[in-house]
């Protein structure tokens, strides 16, 4: 989805919306962005110039917010997103093997959008389900206990 417009609304006047609901404090920049990302599909680069100007924060602060969280999207992504948990607990069941196999069926290495903007593939540091790893997320579902063998019926879902 483009930055221009969604819905015949403008990009930047979604985002001010979005600022004012919550309120044009740093407090409240997690909860802008990820508003923000979840409604535009992406945070642009002019969208976080101007939430920058809205709450009286340099960009390079909210770029760097903004990164950090794989909740938060500073780039288009494709219609579904795959997220895996890269941390020890999900390695230690089989995540390696697991992560393997979601490179190798998408042909995508971290933080990539396929060719034709189906599948993007990014990895996280937790998702909050060690007991159930390795975890593997589309769009907002989640599996757990995945095992390399599931992969092609779990992705089968989104076709």
């Amino acid at each position: 989805m483009t930055a221009a417009s969604q819905n015949g609304k403008d990009a930047l006047q979604i985002a001010r919306e979005i600022v004012m609901q919550h309120g044009p404090t740093r407090d409240e920049l997690i909860p802008i962005l990820t508003d923000i990302s979840h409604r535009l599909g992406y945070v642009s680069p002019e969208v976080m110039h101007e939430v920058s100007r809205l709450i009286g924060m340099p960009r390079s602060q909210l770029f760097s917010v903004a990164s950090f969280y794989s909740m938060i999207a500073i780039k288009e992504r494709g219609t579904h997103v795959v997220q895996f948990c890269e941390n020890a607990p999900c390695h230690v069941v089989g995540g390696r093997k697991v992560w393997n196999a979601l490179r190798e069926t998408l042909k995508l290495n971290a933080g990539e959008t396929s060719p034709d903007g189906k599948w993007t593939l990014i990895t996280t540091s937790c998702l909050g389900l060690c007991s159930v790893g390795p975890v593997v997320v589309v769009d907002d579902d989640v599996y757990g206990n995945v095992d390399a063998a599931a992969l092609p019926e779990i992705l089968a879902r989104y076709e």
